[in-house]
């Protein structure tokens, strides 16, 4: 068995998939200090923020600041501290990096092939991603099945060999209702986008609300024709 198949064993020993506040706090214990999660302040990561803050465990709350998000997410970070109380660091991409991208590229490159889309992707998420996950030994995110076909496969504890990490996705099983329903209940501050149509929330150049039938992530880099709707932060 590897490091990694251990780590994942352990784990799973200690989800609940009937109560996730539980979960959090073994896996907080199994792994001090290591636990991390990262948000979008999306609605779903908003519904975790709020399990975690119930949970009362040492977790670690970061957001990929990419500079291109919109002003909506971050009135929703603000709104979130100010709730909360917890902080929330912003991991945002290397400047020479950056820099070197858009000189060679112009700001709205991405718009011209799936390849520029990914470097940017890469450059504003990825490697911001992994320099945040280095060093830790679970990552909590806010993903669910429903959220399109690409993710329908995942397990609520995976294996994370890309980023060498245990990956926890507590709002796996549930529904948008469900989720809509926590935010009502508990009074969560959420992105105000999500009444506009916006059920899925990135950069701002590359989301646009979706229409009725559409699925969820069909408003991301809608212009290009594959059906995969990712940016590599979780690819399997």
């Amino acid at each position: 068995m590897t490091q990694g198949q251990k780590a994942l064993e352990q784990a799973k020993a200690l989800v609940d998939e009937s109560d996730p506040v539980a979960t959090i706090r073994r896996l907080s214990s199994l792994h001090p200090g290591r636990v991390v999660f990262s948000t979008s302040f999306g609605m779903e990561d908003q519904v975790v923020t709020d399990l975690i803050a119930e949970s009362g465990a040492e977790v670690r709350i970061f957001t990929l600041d990419t500079g291109r998000l919109f002003p909506e997410t971050h009135s929703t970070w603000q709104a979130t501290l100010e709730r909360y109380r917890m902080p929330i660091s912003g991991e945002t991409p290397d400047a020479e990096e950056i820099g070197r991208f858009l000189s060679e590229n112009g700001p709205n490159a991405f718009y011209e092939s799936l390849e520029k889309r990914k470097e940017c992707c890469r450059i504003r998420k990825v490697v911001p991603l992994r320099r945040a996950l280095e060093g830790h030994g679970v990552w909590i995110t806010g993903l669910r099945a429903s959220q399109s076909g690409e993710r329908s496969g995942i397990r609520m504890t995976e294996w994370d060999e890309a980023n060498g990490i245990v990956k926890y996705h507590p709002l796996l099983g549930w529904s948008t209702e469900e989720v809509r329903q926590r935010l009502r209940d508990r009074n969560i501050p959420y992105n105000p986008l999500h009444d506009r149509g916006f059920p899925s929330i990135g950069c701002a150049p590359c989301t646009r609300a979706v229409q009725p039938g559409e699925d969820e992530r069909a408003g991301r880099w809608w212009w290009e024709s594959h059906n995969g709707k990712e940016c590599g932060l979780h690819a399997r």
